[in-house]
């Protein structure tokens, strides 16, 4: 019997958009200590929100992206490289697997990351701004790759089994969608187009199955990644059934382990990894 600990993912590729801090920092560590090859995507940096806007989720760039290769690479990495772009642009998604398979190969495994949340986000104050911006990255990005990765495998391009050696079970494709994606009062297009998010994961999951590709989401909880203050945390910490806030590696186990061999009859799912909040 294989042991629970072989996830079957040495020398696999596996791509993780946003991966230069928080959650996905976090789920590129795991992936190298499997002994994969990790590509690190990041936002260029230069992006800056319009008057009267904040956005969210504030890209580490290129110095982050360059300072977490040397950690992936002691955690054990096959390989590693990082690869800038804005999947807010068009032609972003296919640009960036290109990229990956020139200097890594086929992409194997696909974690869509990268997210896109600003504020305001109200419903009174909703702008066609607003929703074009958080849709692109949250929703149309993650689609798109999908939609790649399927192509490739569909035509004979990288990702394509060669033979009975491949491993049955990719390739794998985990979206990160949040434990509040039903219902986000107070953050309307964020919350929505995460609730997007797992229908085209249940979508695409009936769509590919007989190509044999999986595709999960996995949706976190309150997770300290850096934003929460003590006085939040302790807020927050009573409507966990856990009695704790997430932590980053958390979420990276669970993601791991629907790529690994051990999930290779799963697809389809969303996951809550939340202590049981939000239940």
């Amino acid at each position: 019997m294989t042991p629970v600990i072989d996830t079957g993912l040495a020398d696999t590729v596996v791509l993780v958009t946003g991966a230069d801090r928080g959650i996905g920092a976090a789920t590129a560590l795991a992936f190298a200590a499997q002994g994969a090859r990790v590509a690190v995507h990041h936002h260029p940096g230069t992006a800056s929100p319009p008057p009267g806007v904040r956005f969210e989720h504030t890209p580490g760039g290129a110095d982050e992206a360059g300072e977490l290769v040397d950690r992936l690479v002691q955690a054990g990495a096959g390989a590693v490289a990082t690869f800038p772009a804005d999947l807010g642009a068009p032609g972003a998604p296919r640009a960036l697997l290109d990229a990956v398979e020139d200097e890594l190969g086929p992409v194997l495994v696909l974690v869509n990351n990268a997210a896109h949340c600003e504020s305001p986000d109200i419903v009174t104050e909703l702008t066609e701004g607003v929703l074009d911006r958080t849709y692109r990255v949250n929703v149309h990005a993650p689609a798109l790759l999908i939609s790649e990765v399927a192509r490739r495998r569909t035509t004979g391009g990288a990702g394509s089994p060669t033979g009975p050696e491949d491993r049955e079970w990719l390739p794998a494709v985990i979206n990160i969608s949040t434990d509040a994606a039903r219902a986000f009062p107070g953050q309307l297009a964020y919350g929505t187009s995460k609730a997007a998010l797992e229908a085209l994961t249940r979508a695409t999951a009936l769509d590919l199955g007989p190509l044999g590709v999986r595709v999960n989401a996995v949706a976190p909880g309150p997770v300290q990644t850096g934003w929460m203050a003590a006085d939040l945390v302790e807020q927050v910490r009573p409507s966990i059934p856990l009695r704790r806030v997430g932590d980053p590696g958390d979420i990276a186990d669970c993601v791991v382990f629907l790529a690994s061999r051990q999930a290779r009859w799963i697809t389809g799912q969303v996951v809550q990894v939340a202590g049981g909040h939000a239940l």
